[in-house]
């Protein structure tokens, strides 16, 4: 009898009794089967455990973790809970009602440094790479479509810029009528990389001034841009609320279903193999949990490793799990038309990404200080972070959110117990947290970690050096 089953048939006292016992027997009969691994990580601190989600196809990690009894391979005994928006979720771990949860990327920072809930968030494991689009109404779409050039076959060319989308921003003020656009959250990887796209095709996306009082990231914007809950887009969009969006899936893919709107750009495009979400948990918990931390991450990156294993493969008994009501609960195509590896754009164009969601490839799991420092620099740039800060600054800032020594634990684990091996991690002997400077982003702009106030210089929109709105 697995414990999911366990669970559904004994009373809560005796429930807890049994799953400590065979938490423990679990934890025996792996430390005598592979000599050494759990005996010297100890046991979990805490066994019962409750994560967050939000309906995204990129909390895969953790439905994948539960659902392949990896959770329960650590002793472990997980409940996964969808949570509202990504404003409860945040809320819910910082109050200990959940042990961690999905995030985006950008919360474990901004919760760090005060902007919004002030709370200490770190995050141990990188959950996914890619997997957002940003995608615009039909009306929109047609008149993009003017300006964009296309091939022989008379399809698109991608990537589009922005610069396809400026005359009818300009149309728009020209007529005195606001161009709105929907994002997650404020601190999302959709709203920096909606804002960036928007940036580099020449329109201005707004400035934040949070020590004025102004939240709403609106100031001198060409395109107004506001948070919309990711399932909720598409219809928003349809009732001509918003013009379009930036989500991730199945909420582009969900428009073209629909047949309301087209996805102009994936955010491959935009930043090729960009990081997406996280797992975080309160610096608090960590510190009265590291056992069930790193076992935590061990099981997720265990269940990252079996998303990507032998070129996507167990990607369509994923979608299934995915699709089913307890996870994203989107139609099996859906889902399926970004997860297996291909993305459709206009109804009917459908092409090849085969990196559009990246779980495990290019180390994808692994909590770099430069993916932590590219946030913050963004932040900088539309005012979130209204003052200068030194090169140091965000440095010690990223270092104290993203824990690779955690992660390092839970990957040399997972070597000694036979599951994974070496060569499929960073050299943690040499690993420093940076990644190489990068240069695939739309605006060829070369982003380098370890220099983030040279990196805001180099944009023509956005704060720098002593700016301040």
């Amino acid at each position: 009898m697995n414990m999911r089953s366990l669970k559904t048939v004994l009373p809560l006292p005796e429930l807890a009794y049994s799953t400590k016992k065979i938490g423990i027997s679990l934890l025996v009969g792996s430390a005598l089967l592979s000599g050494l691994a759990h005996a010297e990580l100890g046991y979990p601190e805490k066994e019962e455990l409750k994560f967050g989600f939000i309906k995204l196809t990129d909390m895969a990690p953790l439905a994948i973790a539960y659902e392949k009894g990896y959770f329960e391979d650590e002793g472990l005994y997980v409940t996964l809970e969808a949570q509202a928006n990504w404003k409860v979720l945040l809320d819910r771990v910082i109050d200990g009602q959940l042990d961690g949860a999905h995030m985006l990327a950008g919360q474990p920072l901004g919760a760090t440094i005060g902007y919004g809930t002030k709370a200490h968030i770190v995050t141990a494991f990188s959950m996914d790479l890619n997997g957002n689009g940003i995608t615009v109404s039909n009306d929109v779409w047609a008149e993009m479509k003017k300006n964009i050039p296309h091939s022989a076959d008379g399809k698109p060319i991608h990537p589009i810029s922005a610069s396809a989308l400026k005359p009818v921003v300009d149309g728009y003020k020209a007529e005195g009528k606001p161009f709105k656009m929907g994002m997650v959250f404020p601190v999302s990887t959709h709203n920096y990389e909606l804002r960036y796209w928007l940036a580099a095709g020449g329109i201005h996306p707004g400035y934040y001034a949070p020590a004025k009082g102004d939240t709403s990231g609106q100031i001198n914007a060409d395109a107004l841009l506001s948070v919309t809950p990711p399932p909720q887009m598409p219809a928003t969009m349809e009732a001509g609320t918003i013009h379009g969006y930036c989500v991730g899936e199945p909420w582009n893919q969900q428009a073209v279903f629909k047949g309301i709107g087209v996805p102009v750009i994936t955010d491959y495009e935009i930043w090729k193999n960009n990081p997406e979400k996280v797992f975080g948990v309160n610096s608090d918990w960590a510190a009265e949990n590291p056992n069930t931390h790193i076992r935590v991450v061990k099981a997720m990156i265990r269940a990252a490793k079996w998303l990507d294993e032998n070129n996507n493969a167990n990607r369509p008994e994923a979608v299934e799990i995915l699709s089913r009501s307890d996870y994203v609960g989107a139609d099996y195509d859906v889902i399926a038309n970004s997860m297996t590896g291909t993305f459709e754009y206009e109804k009917g164009d459908k092409r090849e990404v085969p990196d559009f969601n990246v779980f495990f490839r290019h180390n994808a799991t692994y909590p770099y200080y430069s993916d932590a420092i590219w946030y913050l620099t963004q932040m900088r740039r539309w005012g979130q972070i209204a003052e200068p800060k030194s090169d140091e600054w965000f440095m010690k800032t990223a270092k104290d959110v993203y824990r690779p020594d955690v992660y390092a634990q839970a990957a040399n684990a997972l070597i000694d117990d036979g599951l994974m091996m070496a060569s499929e991690f960073p050299d943690f002997d040499k690993e420093d947290g940076f990644k190489a400077p990068q240069s695939d982003f739309i605006d060829g702009v070369t982003y380098d970690g370890k220099k983030p106030n040279d990196y805001l210089k180099s944009f023509e929109i956005g704060l720098k050096g002593n700016d301040q709105i």
